[in-house]
């Protein structure tokens, strides 16, 4: 008889994420919709599948069908259609490439897709049809792109993205983030994830073991649209992120029907000053295919960020800005 072999435990995080909605129809009766969203929401979500922890969705509204929360979750059968100028690759890039995982779109920094797995499928996702099938998916995958991070002096700091990057374990965070330490040229690190947001228990000890020890300055960017997506255990997972030493920052998209009204990102970006995360960017709609019903003009765009700046301190307004492809920065707007 072969013995059998014992498998770890799963983590609170990590249950959190196994048990996250992945049928619309199931999204729908968890939040008392009407059956008629159903058809559209199976439909669309056949190119981009459902995936929302439930976490996520016990702060929505009941029975609202355009809860913020849940507009950013839900498909809808406006993701079927295909207007001008809206494409899978947005951003080009593909042509940023420069090994598996490794893109390079702006002068000094790298950006690394360490997963293509998410805490949450935005249906606004600029990445929604990125071939993510591509990235390295073990330690020794990671090699010809640290070797090339590491032969490139001009680099100076590495962004940790996906997919989202805490989805990883932290043993295989604090493998990569051991290997960018050893490179004498890189003096920062940034991590960008929507897990802090979506799943506040991935705050653990060992995550921030590994984020304290690192000799790089670190800049964590989480990813908040909506005050509602802020509750006291989210606060819990920031103040334990704060205690690491690392900056805290926050980055939006500006999307129809979720924030698009003064109201909505007064609160959002007063919530985070208050917790000390310092609003960073209010980003314009990444044009990709299947999320033009999100895109609100550029000109409402600026009247809203002019209507914050005459109401809170210049720190606490983000920067308006637009990432165009192939530019050598992102285009300030406002």
């Amino acid at each position: 008889m072969t013995a059998e072999i014992p498998t770890k435990p799963l983590t609170d995080w990590q249950r959190q994420f196994q048990e996250a909605v992945r049928d619309p129809v199931e999204l729908c009766e968890r939040l008392e919709l009407p059956t008629s969203l159903h058809a559209a929401a199976i439909s669309a979500s056949e190119g981009f599948p459902v995936f929302a922890p439930k976490s996520y969705i016990d702060r929505m509204q009941s029975g609202d069908p355009d809860d913020p929360l849940l507009r950013q979750v839900l498909p809808l059968a406006d993701e079927l259609e295909s207007p001008s100028g809206f494409s899978a690759d947005p951003l080009d890039e593909l042509s940023a490439k420069q090994q598996p995982g490794l893109l390079q779109k702006y002068r000094g920094r790298v950006l690394l897709i360490t997963t293509g797995l998410c805490a949450i499928h935005c249906r606004y996702c600029f990445r929604r049809h990125y071939p993510y099938d591509e990235a390295p998916r073990s330690l020794e995958q990671w090699q010809p792109a640290l070797d090339e991070i590491a032969a490139d002096p001009s680099i100076h700091e590495v962004i940790l993205s996906g997919g989202d990057p805490l989805s990883l374990t932290d043993r295989k965070l604090a493998w990569l983030v051991e290997q960018l330490d050893q490179v004498p040229h890189l003096r920062r690190l940034r991590i960008h994830s929507r897990l802090p947001i979506v799943i506040p228990a991935r705050v653990t000890s060992e995550l921030c073991d590994w984020l304290s020890n690192t000799r790089l300055a670190t800049y964590f960017v989480i990813h908040a649209n909506h005050a509602n997506e802020l509750n006291e255990e989210v606060w819990q997972s920031i103040d334990k992120l704060r205690v690491t030493g690392a900056n805290l920052l926050n980055q939006a998209v500006l999307l129809r029907g979720v924030n698009d009204s003064e109201k909505v990102l007064m609160k959002l970006c007063e919530s985070l000053t208050d917790h000390r995360v310092l609003p960073y960017y209010l980003h314009q709609l990444d044009r990709v295919q299947g999320a033009a019903h999100f895109e609100v003009s550029v000109e409402r765009g600026k009247q809203l960020v002019a209507a914050l700046r005459e109401c809170l301190p210049g720190y606490a307004v983000p920067r308006y800005v637009q990432e165009i492809g192939g530019e050598p920065n992102k285009t300030v707007l406002l």
